[in-house]
């Protein structure tokens, strides 16, 4: 599933393109995804419209529209929205398109067909359903003392912490365990008996694991690719993650693995305590 890296990788791409180009069409070809495609909206409110910025908040990608609205969608856990020629031969599952002014089509292909595609008035955004119970953004800081005074009496597991949606967004069932391994706590510890010192570290660890992430291009585990077609390279780099019963980079110790809320978590014994 394309988490916080992967999408922002997506909106890079998607940025670098669309600013200043101009939608000439709106093809819905397959409505019934996670939430039905608005059709009527998007007829009304895409073609013609000049792209303002794209943006994202949490895994959703935001693109702001003159007119005062923004198509919102969600790559779910196979959708991909890629760049391409218009006369690139069409594949299966490519339920939304939309034509540019410059012969370059966007086309949201998405086989699981747990994504979303959404438009939203730009000035409601944040109150919409989709937003308005979305926790902090860990880009480009994280604040510690936020995280601490929210964990404070709490006994969920620090993993699933760290990754509530509601608390702070983007932290991936893999970015987490990468995490917590370069902080050195372990992902069962409660997150109300974690100190002061130790949320720091957490903290920076969080924002450098994501960043390197996007550096890379993301995590390409499945299929994930961004809107160039090109893959995620951070998978090489990962310590802990889908590693059970190989050896610690650290300690020399064995990695193992853990259920935890229907994930497997990923930890060194030795070096997370």
């Amino acid at each position: 599933m394309p988490e916080l890296p992967e999408v922002e990788v997506t909106r890079r791409g998607l940025e670098a393109s669309l600013v200043g180009r101009r939608f000439e069409s709106v093809d819905v070809r397959f409505p019934l995804l996670r939430e039905p495609v608005p059709v009527e909206l998007l007829e009304a409110h895409v073609p013609g419209r000049e792209v303002l910025a794209v943006r994202r908040r949490a895994k959703y990608l935001i693109v702001d529209l003159e007119g005062g609205w923004s198509l919102v969608v969600h790559l779910g856990m196979s959708g991909r929205l890629e760049l391409v020629e218009t006369d690139r031969e069409s594949k299966p599952h490519e339920h939304v398109v939309f034509g540019l002014d410059d012969r370059q089509e966007m086309r949201f292909r998405d086989p699981r067909r747990f994504g979303l595609v959404q438009m939203v008035p730009t000035a409601g955004l944040e109150e919409d359903r989709h937003f308005a119970h979305l926790g902090v953004e860990p880009l480009p800081q994280l604040e510690a003392e936020t995280l601490r005074s929210l964990a404070a009496g709490r006994k969920a597991p620090i993993k699933s912490f760290v990754m509530d949606g509601r608390i702070v967004v983007g932290v991936g069932n893999i970015y987490a365990c990468e995490s917590l391994f370069r902080s050195g706590i372990h992902p069962r510890r409660a997150a109300g008996r974690i100190g002061a010192e130790r949320w720091e570290l957490l903290a920076e660890e969080i924002v450098a694991v994501l960043e390197e992430a996007i550096e890379q291009g993301g995590t390409t585990l499945n299929d994930f690719a961004a809107a160039s077609g090109e893959p995620g390279y951070f998978q090489v780099s990962l310590s802990v993650y889908g590693r059970e019963g190989e050896t610690c980079e650290r300690c020399a110790g064995t990695i193992r693995r853990i259920v935890q809320s229907n994930r497997s978590t990923f930890y060194c014994p030795g070096c997370q305590r």
